[in-house]
């Protein structure tokens, strides 16, 4: 898909809660407010969610005494935010948004 393509497509999620993947393997949750030519997507309302580090899953084993323990992501709020294009890999929307046509209304 050509920037063209994906910009149009991208379009059609403005107002709709996105949760977007970067590379580094952050992940951001909010309100998408616009797009560009180069795929960058404004966020508003923003949550950022990481994975936690090697020693807090290790502390949290230890704590425990489960290797199997589950450590949660890591979270804070940073409201409006641009996630450039080039550093997205996965983009998904809330359920229940679109219609029977796979568009949203």
């Amino acid at each position: 898909m050509d920037n063209q393509e994906a910009t149009s497509y991208l379009t059609q999620f403005v107002g709709k809660t996105l949760r977007i993947y970067s590379t580094d393997g952050r992940i951001f949750v909010g309100q998408m407010k616009c797009t560009d030519r180069d795929r960058n997507v404004i966020l508003a309302l923003t949550h950022e969610y990481r994975h936690p580090s090697e020693a807090a899953i290790k502390k949290a084993i230890q704590e425990s005494g489960n290797p199997a323990t589950q450590v949660p992501l890591t979270s804070r709020y940073v409201g409006l935010v641009v996630v450039p294009g080039q550093y997205i890999t996965r983009i998904e929307y809330e359920e229940g948004q679109f219609n029977r046509d796979g568009v949203v209304p």
